[in-house]
């Protein structure tokens, strides 16, 4: 039994041949199952010029139809259950684990899981000071490269088929974007708190991670992802390490503290990042439709 309807803009749209491709399939999913909306939509599209060809058609169909004289009584056909409406009973964690993707296996995951647990062990029990920054510095960029690696022909198989559904484009790589998010954010605060104190915070990272984030979503919709994730994790890893690898003197550790307490530390900065998040999120609300079509990569 169905629970909605399809609206009468939705209808008209669907009619007239605008509305974006991944509604239109999702709509006629629905109409092999609601009967009233198949009815508004067959009258709307009738309306439109394409009725008296429409028409004409089935005439000929059914002028060229044999006629049978003989009454066979229809043996009864049992109903094939639908693959579509098994997957729908199925329990909401196995759909959310199926859309995750590669975002939850793979080799992604164990990586940042050895990044975190080598940063704390080479602290802990090796006595290297650089750590702490160096991670602070690398933190960021894990996330953009877990989208990058999570989302495509090059990390999915069926990508292709996946693209192609109504869920497909950018719902899709939102969802793997917060399951990359989901893994790599807990992960890598928590083996920065273990760490040793200090200038910036062990959370400082958080928001430039995200406004990196969204920005490889933004400008996914005009290039390739891998190359918008290679553009912005790239130009973070240069606007932080560039200045520290090319200053005098063997003080690496201190001039690698002094740029992120720049890039990441006080309420000023941090500010500017929230604003830079929030202009990415609203670019990637505008580029919306972009994801519609087919994908680029």
């Amino acid at each position: 039994m169905t629970h909605w309807h399809a609206p009468d803009d939705l209808v008209t749209r669907y009619a007239d041949g605008s509305l974006p491709e991944p509604d239109a399939w999702s709509l006629e999913k629905h109409l092999e199952n609601c009967g009233g909306c198949a009815t508004r939509v067959s009258r709307a599209v009738r309306e439109t010029a394409a009725g008296p060809v429409l028409a004409d058609v089935r005439q000929a169909v059914l002028r060229a139809a044999p006629v049978s004289t003989a009454t066979v009584p229809a043996a009864p056909v049992r109903p094939r259950p639908s693959r579509v409406g098994r997957w729908s009973t199925r329990p909401l964690p196995a759909r959310v684990l199926w859309a995750a993707g590669p975002a939850v296996r793979g080799a992604w995951l164990p990586a940042v899981l050895l990044v975190a647990a080598g940063a704390v062990a080479l602290t802990q029990w090796g006595g290297f000071s650089v750590v702490r920054p160096l991670l602070l510095a690398v933190a960021p960029v894990v996330p953009v490269a877990g989208v990058a690696l999570s989302y495509g022909p090059h990390a999915d198989p069926l990508h292709e088929i996946a693209a192609a559904t109504p869920s497909g484009g950018l719902r899709l790589l939102l969802t793997r974007t917060l399951a990359v998010l989901a893994v790599s954010l807990p992960l890598l605060t928590l083996a920065g708190l273990l760490l040793p104190s200090g200038a910036p915070g062990a959370a400082a990272w958080l928001l430039p991670g995200l406004t990196l984030t969204l920005a490889s979503l933004a400008l996914a919709s005009c290039v390739d992802l891998r190359v918008a994730t290679a553009l912005t994790g790239g130009g973070w890893l240069c606007a932080v390490l560039a200045p520290v690898l090319s200053g005098p003197g063997g003080r690496l550790t201190e001039r690698l503290t002094e740029q992120l307490s720049r890039c990441l530390d006080g309420a000023p900065v941090q500010g500017g990042w929230a604003a830079a998040a929030g202009l990415c999120a609203a670019l990637l609300a505008a580029r919306r439709t972009s994801y519609d079509r087919a994908e680029r990569a």
